[in-house]
């Protein structure tokens, strides 16, 4: 009999657990609100811009001075020398020109002579040269015009590259003098 009562009383809790399971009902979704009609009231008007038939403004960049203006002859700055030389070369004398004539114009300018080497002999030697092709061109301006307290001279000698090899190459483009605005 104690058996059977351990029967009756399992099959009792499963029987309950089952019909409590079973029996529960799942409480209904709430129920949504039914949507609003659609309004049929007009829209107010619409203000539709204008179409231009001007040609479009072409934005141009802004530049602080001529110098930097590609398209400018003053875009141009730099006169070259031969090897262990000071002379101006004929083919940069329009140049000079050019920037004589603009500073001329504008005596509020100051421009600095930037002069260079390549990097063949010594320190002092190559401050001395630059020095030599900044007063070069210093001349030549003053010659055509230039006001003498609108122009500086200074000497980097090897020290500033813009090139940095190691050839005739690169040495030629080294030898200049930069009119630095």
């Amino acid at each position: 009999m104690h058996g059977s009562l351990r029967f009756t009383l399992s099959s009792l809790v499963l029987l309950g657990l089952v019909a409590g399971l079973g029996g529960c009902a799942s409480t209904p979704p709430p129920e949504l609100p039914e949507p609003a009609p659609a309004t049929t009231a007009p829209l107010p008007p619409q203000r539709v811009p204008e179409v231009s038939t001007a040609p479009a403004e072409t934005i141009r960049p802004t530049y602080a001075g001529p110098w930097e203006d590609p398209s400018s002859p003053l875009y141009e700055r730099t006169i070259y020398f031969d090897y262990d030389s000071a002379e101006i070369k004929p083919e940069y004398v329009a140049l000079m020109r050019t920037h004589a004539r603009y500073l001329g114009s504008h005596t509020d300018t100051r421009v600095t002579l930037e002069g260079h080497t390549d990097e063949r002999g010594t320190r002092e030697y190559n401050l001395a040269l630059g020095d030599q092709r900044a007063e070069s061109v210093r001349r030549v301006m003053l010659a055509e015009g230039v006001l003498p307290d609108q122009m500086a001279t200074l000497s980097y000698g090897e020290e500033r590259p813009v090139e940095p090899g190691h050839n005739e190459q690169s040495w030629r483009r080294n030898r200049r003098v930069i009119v630095q605005y």
